[in-house]
């Protein structure tokens, strides 16, 4: 059996403010012709289908547009997809049943009361059955009534909320199960704050969402959502697949892809990343103004400015935005910065000029240092 692993997909995006709709659109398409070339049995979606929690009518077009050409390219494919926290769960939760009679399953709430379980979807191949259990991003407070509290009747952390949740599944560990999942899972042993994470990501302070990855163990392949950067969690087969398209100027340079997972008999999986091609890439150029102009083109770019001299602003930006119709920002080193190295009670004896000085560095010219002298002796003369 195969399945393509995806997530992430982050429909209705803006990054800074340009629409990315085309580009979204292109490389949907893209993974609808690799789901046609591999006819996986299933194609996973692991959250964040859209965006925002409440996504615009021209992003649900382009979902609508998305599933409809994948279930024509691969009409025997069973087609499941959990909320991520960007989605609204209820509505991702919507026509639930009646959407599983056309063999696409949305999940959008985890369960709930206490007869209910993750949602179970299972397949047979020649080895026998594989399990697809798809748990939708979940907030501990989602689910207490089944999992409970601690012993001042607060809510449980993330991390013990998933444990529970999922030691209440009777898991047959002799067959292949697979677990769908967003969340923040951490590998034994790493710290949250070595995980690097992308700009477009949303945090929580003090990484109190963070999961550990050992509760994973009881799966044969774990399809997680949530990281925007490509890795695996400890395992070649508990991973984070990443945005099928740059989010953030942070994602600049990931090759992206969707994850192509077989299975054999139980114990034996293999794993390979189809690498995707966006219509525009996401680039940082750094270096002088002439030099950066020189590598005008039509991707989103950053660029960071190296100059020493003095660029006239209007100018700089007229010509940056000709060379580069979709630029995002603009950035500058060797930016004059305050030396607060000075101890205070210095200061207080100072003059203006030699406070003056010491506020803007050593950075300025003798020509500058006229000017400013000149500037002073002004304002004392207004002030006489």
């Amino acid at each position: 059996m195969k399945f393509i692993h995806l997530s992430d997909l982050h429909i209705g995006l803006k990054l800074m403010n340009y629409d990315l709709r085309e580009d979204q659109e292109y490389i949907l398409a893209q993974i609808t012709e690799i789901c046609r070339e591999q006819m996986p049995d299933a194609v996973v979606i692991a959250g964040d289908i859209y965006d925002k929690s409440i996504p615009s009518a021209e992003a649900v077009e382009v979902f609508d547009a998305f599933i409809s050409a994948l279930t024509k390219a691969c009409p025997d494919s069973a087609i499941m997809m959990i909320s991520g926290n960007h989605d609204s769960a209820p509505r991702v939760n919507c026509f639930r049943s009646v959407l599983s009679r056309q063999n696409v399953y949305m999940i959008g709430m985890p369960p709930q009361d206490p007869e209910e379980y993750i949602e179970q979807v299972t397949l047979r191949d020649s080895f026998g059955l594989v399990h697809f259990y798809l748990l939708p991003f979940v907030r501990p407070s989602m689910v207490k009534k089944i999992i409970g509290t601690d012993e001042n009747g607060l809510n449980l952390s993330y991390n013990e909320t998933l444990r529970r949740l999922i030691e209440r599944e009777s898991i047959e560990q002799t067959e292949r199960n697979i677990l769908v999942s967003h969340q923040f899972y951490l590998p034994s042993g790493t710290k949250a704050e070595d995980m690097e994470r992308m700009d477009s990501e949303i945090r929580t302070v003090g990484n109190i969402d963070e999961v550990k990855a050992d509760i994973l163990e009881k799966f044969d392949y774990a399809a997680l959502g949530h990281i925007h950067k490509p890795m695996k969690v400890g395992s070649e087969f508990y991973r984070y697949c990443g945005t099928p398209l740059a989010c953030s100027v942070s994602e600049a340079g990931q090759q992206k892809g969707v994850v192509l997972v077989e299975l054999g008999p139980k114990g034996e999986i293999s794993t390979e990343v189809l690498p995707l091609t966006p219509l525009r890439q996401v680039r940082r150029i750094e270096g002088e103004l002439e030099d950066i102009l020189k590598e005008e083109c039509g991707d989103y770019v950053s660029v960071c400015l190296t100059d020493k001299e003095d660029l006239n602003v209007l100018d700089l930006q007229d010509r940056l935005h000709q060379a580069f119709p979709r630029l995002l920002d603009i950035r500058r080193t060797n930016i004059r910065r305050a030396d607060y190295s000075q101890p205070l009670a210095e200061e207080k004896d100072m003059d203006p000029f030699s406070l003056c000085c010491a506020f803007l560095g050593e950075t300025m010219s003798d020509e500058e240092k006229q000017l400013l002298q000149d500037v002073i002796n002004k304002v004392k003369e207004v002030n006489v």
